[in-house]
């Protein structure tokens, strides 16, 4: 397969305002579905974390490739990426893109699609339902799972500050016994509506399993994080949830850790979960770090 060469001024059909790169496969499940819409400015795609869509996979280079406008549609150009650009499994260097086109970058496949293709907006629904906790509407554990590796392989690469808070509803048990399961759910959902406003577009916010949930937050060191795991505490215990005419009182424990030199993914969840328990045994509704 030779390397394409660009065709100037090339406008391919239904390519302009509107069009978007869909990804089709990806190492990582979080990713499948995303959708990067493309307008007059050019967009970058590459593992550095400053490039408009990160795909942090080893196989694909820091600054891969560029979408840019030209004429009514894109094109697409390969950023001497080590293990290059292809679009239709053509290796290419510059290459005009059309609906339908399917781009590899590595081991991650996208798919250009014009702005009024149904398909774009049924890849953003399926997204959205495979890292979706369908009770809370939260990340799902699949979906915090992929973004704790995600971010602290990001973190140990840059050496910036990594936290993790994770919480548990206190005696969830005995609201479920008492009010039925119906009321369980109404308390996580609430408390999910909680916490969601306070969560920037950067963190992460997930229900990780029954009562439990997780708090993915990059760049903050562990004071801070500490403290707004407090805020969030004392607003869960001055909130109280109500179902069908009763006021039922919740606290959570939180536990919070600070990712460390020699972590990976399962250790910083490790420490966290290890507060977390600490919170429990000095006798709940507290924050331990």
């Amino acid at each position: 397969m030779g390397e394409e060469t660009r065709i100037t001024g090339y406008s391919p059909p239904g390519g302009g305002a509107g069009a978007c790169l869909v990804v089709l496969h990806a190492p990582a499940r979080r990713l499948l579905g995303a959708r990067i819409a493309l307008g007059a400015r050019a967009v970058l795609l590459g593992r550095d974390g400053r490039c408009d869509l990160v795909l942090d996979f080893d196989d694909v280079s820091r600054r891969h490739a560029r979408v840019r406008a030209e004429g009514a549609g894109h094109v697409i150009e390969d950023l001497a990426s080590t293990n290059g650009t292809f679009v239709c499994d053509a290796r290419v260097a510059a290459r005009p893109l059309e609906p339908g086109d399917l781009v590899r970058l590595g081991s991650v496949v996208l798919k250009y699609l014009s702005g009024d293709d149904l398909e774009a907006l049924c890849h953003a629904e399926l997204r959205r339902l495979a890292a979706e906790d369908p009770l809370t509407g939260l990340a799902n554990r699949g979906a915090f799972s992929e973004a704790l590796g995600r971010e602290v392989a990001r973190a140990r690469r840059h050496g910036g500050p990594l936290s993790l808070a994770v919480l548990d509803v206190d005696h969830f048990k005995a609201v479920n016994d008492r009010y039925g399961h119906a009321a369980g759910d109404q308390v996580l959902r609430g408390l999910a509506h909680a916490i969601a406003p306070l969560v920037r577009a950067e963190q992460l916010v997930a229900r990780i399993g029954g009562e439990e949930m997780a708090l993915l937050l990059p760049e903050v060191p562990l004071e801070k994080a500490s403290a707004f795991a407090e805020k969030l505490r004392a607003l869960v215990e001055g909130r109280g949830f109500v179902h069908e005419g009763d006021r039922i009182a919740v606290t959570v424990s939180i536990g919070v850790a600070a990712l460390a030199a020699g972590d990976d993914a399962e250790a910083l969840l490790g420490r966290a979960d290890a507060r977390l328990y600490d919170a429990k045994r000095a006798g709940r509704n507290r924050v331990c770090a």
